[in-house]
């Protein structure tokens, strides 16, 4: 299944380059921390569900790296970015190997299954 997304003929070329650099920057950091290592947490502070999830990896014995982006006040337009690049609506971001495993009910449900293992 593939989401929806506007195609690029279906907006105006004045505004194409202003869409596709929008905060490169930020996804570009995630791209590179997620194609480096196993296992990446992106999160922002104050989130107590990053918090639960990073925790919950630990106890599992995953390493991971941790990525975080502001808080509840600050960068949620940076936030926004990966949100739009990925599709997925809140935060943490899990990925296990370059997958986007969702956030922090997905990942501890595959950990309690023992779909996701540690190498």
């Amino acid at each position: 299944m593939s989401r929806p997304i506007l195609d690029e003929s279906h907006i105006h070329p004045a505004i194409q380059a202003h869409i596709a650099m929008a905060h490169q920057d930020i996804v570009l950091e995630v791209q590179h921390a997620i194609n480096t290592n196993e296992l990446v947490v992106v999160g922002m502070a104050q989130n107590p569900e990053v918090t639960a999830v990073r925790k919950a990896l630990d106890q599992a014995g995953f390493t991971h790296v941790y990525l975080e982006y502001g808080s509840y006040l600050s960068q949620w337009r940076r936030r926004n970015a990966l949100k739009m690049w990925t599709g997925w609506p809140t935060f943490p971001m899990v990925f296990h190997k370059g997958i986007l495993l969702g956030g922090k009910s997905d990942t501890k449900a595959l950990l309690a299954s023992g779909a996701l293992k540690s190498t």
